[in-house]
């Protein structure tokens, strides 16, 4: 039996270790993915490792059409974040907060965000990450506004060959 504070830092090395073998994930998406969603539209994206493997570049073209998109994912210490650069221009940033189905499955929660003056005005506020195989998974995006999820919509992508 651990004692509090052995069992904190356990605890500590095993959500590193998460946090490591999610962001891997995300760099195991390099390259184009092709995009549908529930709520009826299309799109393209690319993933890239840049910064000498430290940061994962999602690039999404036409979820809005005529627009472009990005969202970061990198390690910061021992936590999982993300940055969204969203077309209603802000930038939330999410933290990963649960590692699920042997780590095919991770959530991110609303964290912070700049261009943001009230955590009541629309912004994206959860995403769920699902890894099926390597050539497919599935992003689960939750917009906040006024106190209350309003609305969900999950992308399903296949890589393109």
């Amino acid at each position: 039996m651990y004692g509090g504070q052995r069992s904190a830092q356990w605890q500590h090395k095993v959500d590193t270790a998460l946090a490591q073998a999610g962001f891997n994930r995300f760099k195991q998406l390099e390259g184009q993915w092709q995009g549908r969603s529930t709520k009826g539209w299309e799109e393209t994206i690319t993933f890239k490792t840049i910064a000498k493997g430290s940061v994962v570049v999602e690039t999404s073209f036409d979820a809005h059409p005529n627009e472009t998109m990005m969202t970061m994912f990198h390690l910061d210490g021992t936590r999982l974040l993300l940055t969204h650069y969203c077309v209603a221009g802000s930038q939330p940033r999410l933290a990963a907060t649960s590692f699920e189905d042997g780590g095919n499955a991770i959530t991110f929660t609303f964290l912070d965000a700049t261009n943001l003056p009230s955590r009541d005005r629309g912004h994206m506020d959860k995403a769920v990450f699902r890894f099926e195989g390597e050539n497919h998974f599935s992003a689960q995006w939750t917009w906040y506004q006024d106190g209350k999820e309003n609305w969900m919509e999950e992308i399903k992508y296949e890589r393109m060959r």
